[in-house]
């Protein structure tokens, strides 16, 4: 966690803590109330105006290291609620500042201008995730169909001991995975080609998984959901019983506003 820290006195002297930000916000933005962040225990987030801006914080004792999956999904919440009232600027999970002042201090006052000017261009949009996931065994048959070689070595193993060939279960599974990348790389430019007339920008994550079909986000208006779920509706029915298509959003723009940091 990058941080700078305080002690506090009285009753709770020992404890260190911070003032983690989960990003920046137009200053006439209003939170609900009771909303917990991250942390143990989890603090009430709140708003530290400077000017027109607002940043997104709540106290955290440091001392009780950030990183479960709790805290994550409270990061991750706590924007995503905000992104379908008003613009946000995220920042990336596990940044605070000292005190309430460093965050206007440091954080807001200087960097004014940019993070206006990028809350600008999020007015009004969304980040949207396109994400698809190949059927195994439909995938399979497919690059077997398509690959003479691939189908003679995959007859080769079929039945025979595994130790006896597993040079050629090897070269096989090489010969997959090529192909399973190319038909990704086709795959999500046809996406990205049904998606170009409805989006401000679409941007290409990396496969997490060997199986990944299609990993794109996209940067939407609002108002333009449905679309994109007409989008993704056709080419699941397109692609029915070899893709499978999920989309998630709205959330806050985390690919597109370059997910700041706290250094």
């Amino acid at each position: 966690m990058s941080a700078s820290t305080r002690e506090k006195s009285g009753p709770d002297a020992g404890q260190q803590t911070g003032v983690y930000v989960y990003g920046i916000v137009p200053g006439d933005v209003q939170l609900h109330s009771g909303v917990r962040g991250v942390g143990d225990p989890p603090g009430e987030v709140r708003l530290m105006h400077s000017g027109n801006l607002a940043a997104l914080v709540s106290e955290v004792d440091i001392t009780n290291p950030l990183g479960t999956p709790e805290d994550l999904q409270a990061h991750q919440e706590i924007l995503d609620a905000v992104v379908s009232e008003a613009p946000v600027l995220p920042f990336r999970f596990g940044g605070a500042l000292a005190t309430e002042e460093a965050v206007v201090e440091d954080l807001l006052e200087p960097n004014h201008d940019e993070f206006a000017a990028a809350l600008q261009q999020l007015d009004g949009r969304a980040e949207y995730i396109v994400r698809g996931r190949y059927v195994e065994q439909a995938i399979l048959e497919e690059l077997l169909s398509e690959n003479s070689r691939a189908a003679r070595l995959r007859d080769r193993i079929r039945g025979a001991d595994p130790d006896a060939t597993r040079e050629l279960r090897i070269q096989l599974g090489e010969i997959v995975n090529i192909a399973v990348a190319d038909k990704r790389q086709i795959d999500t430019r046809i996406v990205l080609a049904a998606m170009k007339d409805h989006c401000v920008v679409g941007l290409v994550r990396s496969a997490t998984n060997e199986l990944d079909a299609v990993y794109v986000t996209f940067l939407i208006e609002d108002g333009k959901a449905g679309e994109l779920e007409r989008v993704v509706q056709d080419l699941s029915d397109r692609w029915q019983g070899r893709v499978e298509l999920t989309v998630r959003g709205p959330m806050a723009a985390y690919d597109f506003a370059g997910g700041l940091r706290l250094t």
